[in-house]
């Protein structure tokens, strides 16, 4: 029993590390090499931009829920 509340308490440590580091951020794919512009960012994803543009003005994403603003990079 005490093993496995060390145990426990091992999982937990190490999970709030990685919560306060960043590293238990949700996962994002990896955005393939891309002309600047041409990818629309957003706060979980991206999408490729349509259209493409200025890097840093708007841009959205389409998802099954609606649209998602993001800005293009």
């Amino acid at each position: 029993m005490h093993l496995q509340r060390l145990f426990l308490i091992g999982i937990f440590i190490v999970l709030l590390i990685e919560v306060a580091s960043g590293r238990a951020a949700a996962a994002v794919p990896p955005v393939p090499p891309h002309q600047p512009g041409t990818v629309c960012y957003t706060p979980k994803f991206w999408c490729w931009a349509q259209p493409s543009g200025q890097p840093g003005t708007p841009c959205a994403c389409s998802t099954p829920y609606g649209w998602v603003a993001g800005f293009r990079g």
